[in-house]
């Protein structure tokens, strides 16, 4: 190998090594610069610092612990039902039963854990898992729900909140962001 090759080789090595280590140097000053991009994909608002669920002692409506399964991979949407709630929680069952449905194969992945009363002539499904209320849960949600105002959340299977869908949102944005998780 002559030298004028042997030069050409080298500066190919440098000019390969220069953009690889450009490029995690780009994303390394965005990253810790603390850049974030202005718009993201999700519907739903993301939770900023995610609450954690997992510590708290959470429990299913006919009195057994619930524990969070991160191998089985599942993830949960969360709804608070407020005292009172009659018409409107029931509306509120048949949407996240609807989302639920909508999914097909994927459905099995999904949990709807319900905290509070179930409404009268709410129709159990394959995902629905009622819960009893949590005054700890209800302490690091940052909505409270009411009867006029029912807000949804989306956690992840390590039991972490993501995702907020305020009072009135629709549930095809939901369902859209589950269709992205759950594949």
């Amino acid at each position: 190998m002559t030298t004028n090759q042997q030069s050409r080789s080298r500066l190919q090595l440098l000019l390969v090594a220069a953009l690889f280590l450009g490029s995690f140097g780009v994303a390394a000053t965005l990253f810790f610069g603390g850049w974030k991009p202005g718009q993201t994909r999700n519907i739903g608002q993301m939770l900023d610092p995610y609450p954690q669920l997992q510590s708290l002692s959470l429990a299913k409506a006919d009195g057994a612990a619930w524990q969070w399964q991160p191998a089985e991979r599942n993830w949960h949407v969360v709804f608070v039902a407020p005292e009172g709630c009659g018409q409107p929680c029931l509306a509120m069952h048949d949407a996240l039963h609807r989302v639920w449905v909508s999914e097909g194969r994927h459905a099995d992945r999904l949990k709807v854990l319900w905290f509070g009363e179930v409404p009268a002539g709410a129709a159990g499904f394959g995902g629905f898992v009622p819960m009893q209320p949590s005054a700890e849960l209800a302490a690091l949600l940052p909505d409270v729900a009411r009867p006029d105002a029912l807000p949804a959340y989306l956690a992840d299977p390590n039991g972490y909140l993501v995702l907020r869908y305020a009072p009135g949102f629709d549930p095809s944005g939901l369902r859209k962001d589950l269709g992205r998780v759950l594949k």
